[in-house]
């Protein structure tokens, strides 16, 4: 264990540490999930956020132009010419004034963190970076993980162009959008397919990561969300340094928040911000398990010592049921999140709310986003969704600075997107319509018209009037 970073159990009844260079997907001693943690005292730490200008003319350095490891003074498990990158983290903040009335807010208050520009395409790239760089440290040869798509296209991607492991992949039945099928296939990754959905194949690929000594990439691999971190750090270094009043972000297995909120909390104990964000996680409606755990059942981080019987409770429920998480936002249709502990504690860090929102608002958002020029896979949209819901309720002010986070690339799925404008009726039918999407106030729908030359010029011209 070295002096200045080591994993360390977020259970604060155990709280043992863990050398970094030591594989676990959980505490040991009681299960607990487990933290990167740092002896900040011991490392060279930015006095001030705008320090990190400096690196911003280093871009002939790999790691400083990774969006990741531009930030590798706020986590440091690693040298910085031991980390691993792909050229991920190139992504942009987006000032999105023209989704800003549908949401409900004023122009200037609404930002779209856009991780669709990532290499593989989501935000998975940020938290591979962190992962590939750990299993370097560990001579890892294979890696593996569940997925609904997203990860295991960024698994894929990093064992190609790294040449550092081989990829194995575990994908529920029927549960993963083609555009992310088509990367992991693409990229050489070995795919394995089982009966179940995302759940059964988490339960799975830790088991047999576990039996074969593979090293596992999902995000209950805390240095996965040592990366995922930076997301917050760029969308600071685009605000320059001003800390918005709200982010809004989907919930699956909770990775994501859990790492904003760790983000957070170190830069708050750093002294390098004054106040601390609110969040919003916003669960999709088919696989809401967090929105019903905390909003419905009154679920709280309670200093670590929350209520695990009421967990297993709902799980227990669950399963006698037979209840599958079932949503068009493939990448967050989860119902057992890994990172449900982690999660509850940036609730409590970061004063914040949950809401779940239907296949309807989801795509009725994506439209918007897509029409303001950022197209976003659907699990992404319903952060925009969940925004609006928000305002709507009084929760986020008209006046507040919100930052809603959209995780993945449009092409990710573009059969939602083909559906949702009706230029496949079947599709929309067999997509949508059963998903109890009836309308589709937004669409762009394609016009048909006769190979005239005539006809097509005055569809042109009616279609030029109308806009």
């Amino acid at each position: 264990m070295t002096d200045s970073a080591f994993q360390q159990c977020i259970n604060p009844d155990c709280g043992k540490a863990f050398g970094i260079e030591e594989i676990y997907h959980s505490c040991p001693q009681c299960g607990g999930l487990l933290d990167v943690s740092y002896n900040w005292n011991r490392l060279a730490v930015p006095k001030k956020l705008n320090d990190f200008e400096k690196y911003w003319s280093k871009r002939d350095v790999p790691q400083r132009l990774s969006g990741v490891w531009r930030f590798h003074d706020l986590m440091p498990f690693v040298p910085l010419e031991q980390c691993v990158t792909t050229g991920e983290g190139q992504t942009l903040l987006q000032n999105a004034n023209g989704v800003a009335p549908f949401v409900g807010v004023r122009e200037s208050s609404l930002f779209l963190q856009y991780e669709g520009l990532n290499p593989s395409g989501s935000f998975k790239d940020n938290g591979m970076a962190g992962a590939f760089t750990h299993g370097k440290l560990v001579g890892a040869k294979q890696a593996a993980c569940a997925s609904t798509g997203n990860t295991s296209a960024s698994l894929a991607m990093f064992c190609a162009i790294t040449k550092l492991m081989k990829a194995v992949i575990f994908i529920g039945s029927g549960k993963i959008a083609y555009g992310k099928l088509s990367q992991a296939l693409d990229y050489g990754a070995k795919t394995v397919q089982i009966e179940g959905d995302f759940d059964d194949a988490m339960a799975r690929v830790q088991e047999v990561s576990k039996q074969l000594g593979i090293y596992l990439v999902n995000s209950v691999n805390p240095f996965r969300l040592e990366g995922q971190k930076s997301i917050m750090f760029r969308v600071l270094e685009q605000l320059r340094w001003e800390v918005p009043d709200w982010i809004v972000v989907p919930g699956g297995n909770l990775g994501n928040s859990s790492a904003f909120g760790k983000a957070f909390l170190e830069l708050h104990q750093l002294g390098l911000i004054k106040k601390i964000p609110r969040i919003a996680i916003i669960n999709a409606t088919g696989a809401n398990t967090l929105y019903r755990l905390v909003e419905q059942d009154g679920l709280c981080w309670n200093g670590g010592r929350y209520d695990k019987s009421l967990v297993k409770r709902f799980y227990d429920e669950m399963t006698a049921a037979g209840r599958r998480a079932s949503t068009i936002a493939s990448a967050i249709e989860i119902n057992r999140p890994v990172n449900l502990s982690k999660c509850l504690r940036t609730l409590e860090v970061m004063k914040g709310v949950v809401r779940d929102v239907s296949e309807q608002e989801i795509l009725d958002a994506k439209s918007q986003v897509g029409a303001g020029g950022f197209g976003c896979e659907p699990a992404s949209a319903a952060s925009v969704a969940g925004a609006k819901r928000l305002v709507a309720e009084g929760v986020i002010g008209r006046d507040e600075r919100v930052v809603c986070v959209l995780t993945g690339h449009q092409l990710k799925d573009p059969d939602a997107t083909v559906a949702y404008h009706r230029m496949d009726e079947a599709l929309y039918e067999k997509y949508l319509k059963k998903r109890g999407v009836t309308e589709t106030p937004y669409a762009n729908r394609p016009v048909t018209v006769a190979n005239h030359i005539d006809a097509i010029i005055d569809t042109v011209k009616k279609d030029g009037e109308q806009r």
